[in-house]
């Protein structure tokens, strides 16, 4: 019975100072909405590159031509071609697929709608080696890519850019760079990166677009499947071999090309971004340590204006222990409901982020725990020094107080 005398008496304060509880919370609830909203966005990035990694696929790597040196001198810029790549599929045990790209940007035209898009031209290997997945139609043959043949298949995000539907665009005649193609196939989509759309292309057969549109045998690069994804290091390995042999690259020559692992992009990515969250979130735990110095404020300047009630508290028989938990029970109470508000205006505020900006945010359970442990962790820590100093004073000093 005492516990909740101790209780009502603890809201009854509360309440009647409404206004000057709700500002001793908002340290509190700018504190822990911050923290929500931060972990939230961090949360969200992470499992987006995740979800990129994923798409990626788990066993590729990129070839990409770079400079040729000799003895630390430049001797200008190198070339990949498609015999580089065949050579790499043919002396790399360890590769199964090879698809070469060269890309440029390219004017493309259907009805009265224009606009600039990235083009590639590749093989038919394209959509196994990059985990793309058709959302109507095909995608061309190996014998179209030989016979030089005018086919485009759409990446997901290009129906909406030339305002028409996917269905509608299937077996039509669009102008890229002013020659017409047939769009055999829409992919679906994969979502964007952090450094291009990868829905925003037109993919074209190798031979035509070396042939009829970019005219030039080079390739921009060409990505490779390994059978093995725990021997990325060996397929490395020998797709330098076989480069360096093909390149005729002497003992002492560096390589003219370079091998990227994506994954190692994107992990890069994800740990700025782990970085930022957790310097973003220890700004947001320093709202709530001042929220929480704020409470011991508040707490200790309502003990000294309680003085007398206390006194004849004391007087009339309540123990030491009553006194300080109440006082401690009134400062659980300002941190709890402020992190309850908090953790409701975080949400809505991740939700706001994710619905009108478009960022990734995913509001765990967990943070929502540490959250509320937090507060009741700042509650304790600040509201026991004030409660000791009201349950030790003395009933007699404390009659006498005016």
């Amino acid at each position: 019975m005492l516990l909740f005398e101790i209780i009502r008496v603890a809201m009854d304060s509360l309440r009647a100072n409404k206004l000057r509880s709700f500002l001793t919370m908002l340290g509190i609830i700018i504190g822990v909405g911050a923290v929500i909203t931060v972990v939230a966005l961090g949360t969200g990035a992470r499992r987006a590159v995740e979800q990129q990694i994923a798409s990626l696929g788990a066993n590729v790597l990129t070839v990409r031509p770079g400079q040729g040196f000799f003895r630390g001198v430049r001797s200008g810029e190198s070339e990949l071609t498609v015999q580089d790549a065949d050579a790499v599929l043919r002396n790399s045990p360890l590769v199964s697929t090879v698809a070469p790209e060269m890309s440029g940007s390219a004017q493309v035209e259907f009805g009265g709608t224009n606009a600039n898009l990235r083009l590639t031209g590749t093989t038919a290997s394209y959509p196994h080696v990059n985990n793309y997945t058709l959302y109507l139609g095909r995608f061309f043959t190996e014998q179209e890519d030989h016979g030089r043949r005018r086919l485009a298949v759409l990446g997901g995000a290009v129906p909406a850019v030339l305002g028409a539907n996917a269905e509608r665009l299937i077996g039509q005649q669009i102008r890229v760079r002013n020659v017409p193609f047939e769009v055999v196939g829409v992919f679906e989509e994969k979502g964007g990166m952090s450094w291009f759309n990868q829905d925003e292309v037109i993919l074209i057969p190798l031979s035509t677009a070396q042939f009829r549109v970019l005219g030039t045998d080079r390739i921009s690069r060409f990505n490779v499947t390994v059978r093995d994804p725990q021997a990325m290091s060996a397929a490395m390995a020998q797709i330098e071999g076989a480069l360096r042999a093909e390149h005729r690259l002497r003992l002492g020559q560096d390589n003219d090309f370079w091998i990227q692992d994506r994954r190692e992009l994107l992990g890069t990515q994800e740990d700025t971004t782990a970085t930022f969250t957790f310097l973003l979130a220890a700004i947001a735990a320093v709202s709530l340590l001042v929220g929480g110095i704020g409470i011991m404020n508040i707490m200790l300047v309502s003990v000294t204006e309680r003085t007398r009630e206390i006194g004849v508290r004391k007087a009339l028989g309540a123990t030491r222990r009553a006194i300080l938990s109440q006082f401690l029970l009134e400062a659980l109470v300002l941190c709890v409901l402020g992190g309850v508000l908090g953790i409701i205006i975080g949400a809505a505020a991740s939700f706001a982020l994710s619905t009108m900006a478009n960022w990734n945010t995913d509001v765990s359970a967990g943070a929502v725990g540490i959250a509320v442990t937090f507060s009741v962790l700042v509650g304790l820590f600040f509201g026991i020094w004030p409660a000791h100093r009201a349950s030790r004073l003395d009933p007699i000093v404390a009659l006498r107080y005016e």
